[in-house]
């Protein structure tokens, strides 16, 4: 029997306003619904331009409670139409003054399964998000969901391999690392961290970045989104460095188990000698 989840990323650019944005969004998860698309991510704060290239309290209207705003339950409504699961990376509003950078997890019934709140949060020049955002405080959680078992780490995240291993220690198949990265170092570090990670921990990983110069900074976000397998190699093509797309491409999760009877490091890891990690 097979064990193939089509699945798919999108890189885009601002488009001006939210309502577009959205909107653009909608027609992509049609798009991708098309192609039978089974679970689907959309890039870091998905709905807006990044605008942590600046310190703005008018960017806090960007905020929506999550799962009781509007975005959230519009798509899930898609969700359940399209019979797909989509992971909505968002700015969420717990209460005022207790903002996060988070992602709503959306089964294929529509049915809302949680959320990932951002665990770590950059402060330096182009990434100013501790102006915007609270540290995540809901740990690694994985999602049940009608395809597997999915996972949430979001862009700066993936420069901690700790995270990494927790999803993958809570049982995740597929890891989603929507972001929001621009061109200088960070081009080389894309396609070495989350194809490493994918490899150590032995599970597909979704990385989506977007595209295109935002008027709110001189940040040149590169696209290049991408799956990577177990072993770490590319699913297919990396996409466009400039133009938006839509990447579709079949996961087989076969390959986890067999990635994991190769290379047994679930089975090799010696926690009881990392004491020396947790230390602050």
């Amino acid at each position: 029997m097979s064990n193939i989840v089509k699945s798919a990323i999108v890189q885009c650019a601002w488009t001006g306003d939210k309502e577009s944005m959205i909107q653009l969004h909608e027609q992509y998860v049609a798009e991708a619904a098309a192609q039978g698309v089974q679970v689907m991510c959309f890039q870091e704060l998905f709905y807006g331009p990044y605008f942590c290239q600046v310190q703005e309290a008018e960017y806090y209207s960007y905020t929506e409670a999550i799962p009781d705003g509007p975005t959230t339950k519009r798509f899930q409504e898609l969700a359940a139409k399209h019979n797909m699961v989509l992971v909505l990376p968002m700015y969420e509003k717990e209460q005022e003054g207790l903002l996060y950078n988070t992602a709503a997890v959306i089964d294929a019934d529509g049915s809302y399964l949680g959320k990932y709140r951002k665990t770590h949060i950059p402060q330096v020049k182009g990434f100013w998000e501790k102006f915007y955002f609270r540290p995540g405080n809901m740990g690694y959680p994985v999602f049940d969901t009608a395809v597997g078992k999915v996972g949430v780490y979001i862009c700066y995240d993936r420069h901690f391999p700790e995270g990494w291993r927790a999803l993958g220690l809570n049982g995740a198949e597929i890891v989603f690392n929507p972001s929001a990265t621009s061109r200088g170092l960070s081009a080389y570090l894309w396609q070495l961290e989350q194809t490493a990670a994918a490899a150590a921990n032995m599970y597909y990983v979704g990385a989506i970045n977007r595209v295109g110069i935002e008027d709110l900074g001189d940040n040149d976000f590169y696209g290049t989104s991408y799956f990577a397998n177990p072993r770490g190699q590319f699913v297919g093509e990396v996409a466009s460095d400039q133009d938006a797309e839509l990447v579709v491409r079949d996961l087989d999760l076969d390959l986890l188990k067999e990635t994991r009877e190769q290379w047994a490091f679930y089975r090799d890891r010696r926690p009881d000698m990392y004491g020396p990690l947790a230390a602050d």
